[in-house]
């Protein structure tokens, strides 16, 4: 008995919550989210699996209902951390295979909402070729969507997205004809980050790690250099709306600096 009134407190403080957030302005919330998404393989093990891949499908469905949070409170552009490249080297082949069935499948059904958009955030190089064909396919059946903004960070590193943008912009210089000096001077914060996997996109202004870990893991370097950041207990399949909700009424009581 005790559960269920518990449970009632929740909903009716869940709902409040969200009504609260629903009524401030909408530039008082963040307009880019990224969710470093951690803990499907502890989750597994606490539950009882043997294998990480019921963490892994597990973590992905809850994905799908973080999107539907987001996209009920007007955010216009979500970011996973699904995948990472150092991940390419430091789990079992077993693992990956998995887990890159499910990633694929998660971009698969996002394309399939009505106006969500997807796009893949990384490199495709050591990615599985179904893996890739899955990413692209969700790619090219949401192009002509006009609603919220999905990356999905697969095969990506926040250094090696640095450099590929730095790769692109010498690239960009050289088939013009222009000189190294030229370059030199040309160079800004704002050409780099235009060359950025996220190019065109804002910044994200809100990080959500999942876990209770506390640290970056290669994410979004340049992106998120003035990011406020949120640190949920909860493993990620546990993650609640409520959980989510908690972390936007925080953002909204923060004092953005932006560096300073």
């Amino acid at each position: 008995m005790a559960d269920v009134g518990r449970g009632i407190l929740y909903g009716a403080y869940q709902t409040r919550l969200r009504h609260q957030l629903h009524s401030l302005p909408k530039e008082a919330l963040p307009r880019h989210v990224a969710m470093i998404v951690d803990g499907n393989r502890r989750w597994a093990r606490q539950v009882g699996f043997s294998s990480a891949e019921h963490g892994h499908r597990a973590g992905a469905a809850k994905m799908i209902e973080f999107v539907d949070w987001c996209d009920d409170l007007g955010i216009g552009t979500v970011t996973l951390y699904l995948l990472s490249s150092d991940n390419l080297s430091n789990r079992s082949a077993e693992e990956l295979a998995a887990l890159s069935d499910i990633i694929a499948g998660l971009a698969l059904e996002f394309a399939r909402h009505d106006d969500w958009v997807v796009q893949h955030v990384g490199r495709s190089e050591g990615l599985p070729e179904a893996l890739c064909t899955a990413l692209e396919t969700a790619e090219a059946e949401s192009a002509a969507h006009h609603g919220l903004h999905i990356n999905l960070a697969v095969g990506y590193g926040g250094r090696k997205e640095i450099v590929d943008a730095m790769r692109s912009i010498v690239a960009a210089h050289r088939a013009e004809g222009r000189s190294l000096d030229d370059l030199a001077d040309t160079l800004t914060p704002e050409l780099i980050g235009a060359h950025l996997y996220t190019g065109g996109q804002p910044d994200p202004d809100l990080v959500i790690r999942t876990s209770g870990e506390q640290r970056l893991s290669d994410f979004m370097l340049w992106q998120a250099a003035h990011s406020e950041f949120y640190f949920v207990e909860a493993l990620g399949p546990d993650l609640r709306e409520v959980d989510f909700l908690r972390a936007m009424r925080d953002y909204t009581r923060r004092e953005r600096r932006h560096g300073g």
